[in-house]
């Protein structure tokens, strides 16, 4: 389904204007103003020459893409695969979405008239195929295209319909090839030879010969549970209620395909067009009807603009985003099970009400740098696989400074470990060491030229242990050796 929309009704021709190449001109017209023979593309100068008592406003692409995209949203009632096409159009996948409103030409009606109450004026076609659809629409035809019937309603329509580059327009014109019925008339081979494969790519697409489906702007939800009004709801009890009754539906499909959600979206439509969308994300794999109606209930508390239900919501929607395998789980006998089961609840409840990016974990990397050893991640993101500890290694304090903190050390010998250090003017005399552990930059990364680093666990005569090293090797790299202390064992 796709149509192109233009501007209300004005008793006054309106025209949108935008600067190009320093001469002012017409981007978009009115109804009226197309009627009185003007066009896009003419002078300002021009048309009021022509029609002297015009309405000028200024075109505003972004707030156009803006309006379309909310137009778009709110399609979304009707089926989840919308699509945008160009600056002025809609495309919607409705394949298995008809029988839900009766048929083709009663949902193509109800379209219709919902946005034409917000203002709009649109021509709206249902075709085997989006091309057809969209040939139609903005040629000014509207309705129902029979199974099969696409290349017999396209075939009067001009060439320009096909949505060709202006060369290959102007060079089909000159060639007598005005309509796409005369297009379709003609050998293929010949055409492709001087237009282009693409020509013969979109003629049959617009024929009905050939169908590729549409790239929804929205990827598809795993499954989704919804429930329409036949008068709008606004109070707050009604819309918690009717997003309960979602959520247990969406549980009962959830345990019907053995799988549980990770992330899910409720959507609530407003009477008069607009959309507004809560997510909440899940640490774990759950489809729990009282767990995921706290998320929610959290995450509406927590809302810094309050959901306004306008005249009220007359269509409330949860859909699955991301959907995992989830077997029943057996409690061990040590409780481990039901420990991970409530620190993943606590995860949940955080970043429901403080949000997802603010309630990290450290997640270990694969690599021997301790400054990359750990990074932080959102804690309801599925953990990676495990990254082990280099077995080669020395073991790794709890506590790391950021950055580390300079030191003065006296080693025995140049390479060797300290024999004493002072660190916050304090002397500390090395009874026990152990190392060293030489670590190296990374080759592939920018820095890969820093200084070599050796690493020294030891230990001082009060029983305290370092982790200490040195930047630099003696009389082998630039520099004067430096020392740093870089973390305390407990």
């Amino acid at each position: 389904m796709s149509g192109p929309s233009s501007a209300p009704d004005e008793s006054v021709p309106l025209v949108f204007v935008e600067r190009v190449k320093g001469a002012l001109r017409l981007s978009a017209i009115s109804a009226q103003a197309r009627a009185v023979g003007l066009a896009p593309g003419l002078t300002l100068a021009d048309a009021r020459a022509r029609i002297p008592a015009l309405a000028v406003a200024d075109h505003d692409p972004r707030a156009d893409a803006g309006f379309l995209e909310r137009i778009a949203d709110d399609c979304d009632r009707w089926t989840p695969l919308v699509a945008l096409d160009g600056v002025d159009g809609l495309v919607l996948d409705i394949t298995g979405c008809t029988h839900l409103f009766g048929g083709e030409a009663t949902m193509r009606r109800h379209v219709m008239e919902h946005l034409q109450r917000h203002g709009l004026t649109l021509h709206a076609v249902v075709a085997g195929t989006p091309e057809a659809a969209r040939a139609l629409a903005r040629c000014g035809k509207g309705g129902v295209v029979p199974v099969g019937r696409e290349a017999d309603c396209v075939a009067p329509l001009p060439i320009f319909a096909l949505d060709l580059p202006g060369e290959t327009v102007t060079g089909l014109s000159r060639a007598g090839l005005k309509t796409i019925g005369d297009l379709a008339s003609r050998p293929g081979t010949p055409l492709a030879a001087r237009f282009g494969e693409e020509l013969l790519t979109r003629l049959r697409r617009t024929l009905g010969h050939e169908d590729v489906r549409i790239v929804p702007r929205r990827p598809l939800p795993a499954c989704i549970a919804e429930r329409r009004f036949a008068e709008p709801i606004a109070r707050a009890e009604d819309v918690g209620g009717a997003l309960g009754l979602l959520i247990d539906d969406l549980a009962l499909m959830l345990e019907a395909r053995g799988e549980g959600g990770r992330a899910f979206e409720a959507s609530f439509f407003r009477a008069d067009g607009a959309v507004r969308r809560i997510a909440v994300e899940t640490a774990r794999s759950s489809r729990d009807p009282a767990s995921l109606g706290w998320l929610f209930h959290e995450k509406l508390d927590a809302l810094a603009d309050p959901l306004d239900p306008g005249f009220g919501f007359d269509l409330v929607r949860l859909a699955v985003l991301r959907a995992e395998a989830l077997a029943p789980a057996q409690v061990s006998l040590d409780g481990r099970a039901i420990e991970e089961e409530e620190v993943s609840a606590l995860v949940d409840r955080l970043a429901a009400r403080l949000g997802r990016d603010r309630v990290l974990r450290f997640m270990m990397r694969d690599t021997h740098d301790p400054a990359r050893a750990a990074s932080l991640v959102p804690a309801a993101d599925p953990p990676p696989p495990a990254c082990p500890m280099p077995e080669d290694g020395l073991a790794r304090p709890l506590m790391m400074f950021d950055p580390p903190q300079p030191i003065e050390a006296l080693a025995e010998v140049p390479d060797g470990p300290p024999l004493r250090f002072r660190w916050r003017r304090v002397l500390h005399e090395v009874v026990h060491a152990e190392g060293p552990e030489r670590i190296a930059a990374e080759w592939w990364r920018r820095e890969h030229d820093a200084p070599t680093r050796d690493y020294y666990r030891v230990e001082n005569s009060q029983g305290r242990r370092f982790w200490l090293f040195r930047v630099g090797l003696y009389d082998r790299e630039p520099g004067p050796p430096r020392w740093f202390v870089h973390g305390l064992f407990p």
